[in-house]
């Protein structure tokens, strides 16, 4: 019984060299973020909840930026996969327009609208007047900075996701780890005002970032234009910005539901930590505390979920059997679940510790390793979901994805905490643990559109040479 979800040596090693570059690469930055939110969080609780809400909001762009590079990855794997590098070519220039749009109309809206924003998490049991205008002040100081940094992150994001659906997760992991040496080296001059520099606070924090996104960016595009046999796609990749209006439509019709469901999720996301922090801006900078720690001991199993859409989409895109391709998702999804109770056991493990580093309030600390235990029980089942996004999103299937994913979370969580914040005295640990235990919920709705089977199917045979 147990033979159907676990693989051979040989499956574990393909696995791992797709997998393990990505975990590097995520998991590296992740940590020098974790390490930038202690080094903000040393300033002051005002400092690094300032930076955390603005960090919430871009967010937002950072999905959306995710969404439109992976709509039209799903082509770009299954092309990859049928050897049509002009198809791959075609699905560059897609992203590459995309999120240059995407990254405008952000602009635009975090320069007119930055401050109401900032100010919607302000709202909170307790909260003075004299205390929401100092985490305004240093939230909005701190976006006007990072701003600057948007465009290389989506460039970036445009060259790496096409590298990874080469198979190719070495370079992305290498700029990744280049640009967050550069973050963590210049926010300690920066923030504390080290070698003659001044101490700069969520300033100095914003520009570290900054710089670190042109170093990632350097690094991706020199290499993948220098080494053009191994990614031949990049051969007049500039040639023309045309993309054939037949693709654009497929790449539309299937990958505009995956750029709707990651900005409304990520947004639907940011609504959840706004009904939070209703109970008090002490929730605030607690949940940012966990789900900083989170992010990072969370890496293995969200990593893995892109290990599963590039492989089960190549396998699509091959041609391979259907029980081939069900079978080696059934043991990836497997292997994420392992992967997400060993960490689970970590974050408990954490969770009375790991807040003691912040100079902050025993309250804040006390309400982050509450929080960090609740999130360590729902780990494993956020690895199932995780997996079966990943899985459905490779055979084109984005309209159920939009209905698993973006619908669950507006129908279901967000409804749910604004109700329980609103109209229930719940204490907020109680009341966390209703919303995030909801990830049950969803584990058998996404179980159910595994065992249909409808993904399972390629999407790129009509463009194939």
């Amino acid at each position: 019984m147990l033979r159907k979800y676990i693989g051979d040596k040989k499956f574990y090693k393909m696995v791992m060299t797709v997998a393990v570059p990505i975990m590097i690469q995520n998991f590296i930055t992740n940590f020098v973020s974790m390490l930038d939110n202690i080094m903000v969080g040393q300033v002051g609780t005002a400092q690094m909840s300032g930076v955390s809400i603005v960090n919430q909001i871009l967010f937002v762009l950072n999905l959306c930026i995710f969404g439109a590079t992976s709509g039209a990855g799903i082509f770009t794997a299954q092309f990859v996969g049928s050897g049509d590098r002009e198809g791959v070519r075609s699905t560059f220039r897609f992203k590459l327009i995309a999120c240059a749009m995407l990254t405008v109309l952000a602009t635009v809206i975090f320069i007119s609208f930055g401050k109401p924003l900032i100010s919607f998490y302000l709202k909170g049991e307790g909260a003075s007047a004299q205390e929401s205008s100092q985490y305004l002040s240093y939230g909005w100081d701190y976006l006007l900075v990072m701003l600057w940094g948007l465009p290389p992150f989506a460039i970036s994001n445009v060259y790496s996701s096409t590298l990874r659906e080469h198979g190719e997760t070495v370079v992305p992991m290498v700029s990744g780890i280049s640009a967050v040496l550069v973050n963590l080296t210049f926010n300690y001059i920066l923030i504390f005002g080290h070698f003659g520099a001044p101490a700069m606070g969520v300033v100095g924090a914003a520009i570290a970032t900054v710089m670190s996104r042109y170093v990632e960016l350097a690094v991706v595009v020199l290499w993948t234009h220098t080494h053009t046999e191994k990614m031949p796609f990049a051969k007049g990749l500039y040639k023309t910005l045309k993309v054939p209006a037949a693709l654009t439509q497929q790449i539309i019709r299937k990958g505009m539901p995956i750029l709707v469901n990651e900005a409304l999720w990520s947004t639907g996301m940011a609504l959840l930590t706004q009904c939070y922090s209703v109970r008090g801006l002490a929730v605030v900078a607690a949940v940012n505390i966990s789900s900083t720690i989170n992010n990072t001991v969370g890496v293995a199993y969200r990593s893995m979920g892109n290990a599963v859409g590039i492989i089960i989409g190549q396998k699509l895109g091959a041609g391979e059997s259907r029980d081939t391709v069900v079978d080696t998702d059934r043991k990836l999804i497997s292997f994420s679940i392992f992967l997400a109770l060993i960490f689970a056991l970590m974050m408990l493990a954490l969770s009375p510790v790991f807040p003691r580093i912040y100079n902050t309030t025993d309250d804040v600390r006390s309400l982050a390793s509450d929080f960090m235990r609740v999130m360590a029980v729902v780990m494993p089942f956020a690895a199932f979901t995780n997996s079966a996004y990943f899985t459905l999103r490779s055979g084109g299937k984005t309209m159920i994805t939009l209905i698993f994913d973006c619908c669950f979370i507006w129908v279901v969580v967000v409804p749910l905490a604004f109700c329980l914040s609103r109209f229930t005295s719940m204490p907020i640990v109680p009341l966390y643990f209703c919303c995030q235990i909801t990830e049950v919920i969803k584990c058998a709705l996404g179980g159910y559109f595994l065992k249909k089977g409808t993904w399972i199917q390629s999407i790129v045979k009509d463009y194939a040479k």
